[in-house]
């Protein structure tokens, strides 16, 4: 008597074929699903996160300088208002004289 049937051999050995032949069908097919995604984002205009970093750390230096400055132009108006007013000076203004055609 056979220890081992033949038929359940050869079975084995289709089955073994068949999971290798979809394993590299699958890789195959990430591949390609790799490849269609990469160039579809190309075709977005998509910055780079790099440049995306550089352009917000940017951004939040203005934004910075710009609460800076604000607070100055209001203290210096602070100031301004609590000065004495001082009176205009009163001098005549003088008048041109027109031009004449030579």
């Amino acid at each position: 008597m056979q220890t081992q049937n033949p038929f359940f051999e050869d079975l084995s050995r289709v089955a073994g074929g068949a999971l290798g032949a979809l394993s590299g069908l699958k890789a195959e097919f990430e591949a390609l699903v790799k490849q269609q995604a990469e160039r579809w984002f190309a075709t977005l205009d998509l910055v780079p996160r790099e440049e995306f970093e550089a352009v917000r750390e940017m951004a939040a230096k203005a934004r910075e300088q710009q609460e800076a400055l604000t607070e100055r132009v209001a203290a210096l108006e602070a100031k301004l208002a609590a000065a004495p007013k001082a009176p205009a000076a009163a001098k005549p203004a003088r008048a041109r004289k027109p031009k004449t055609a030579s």
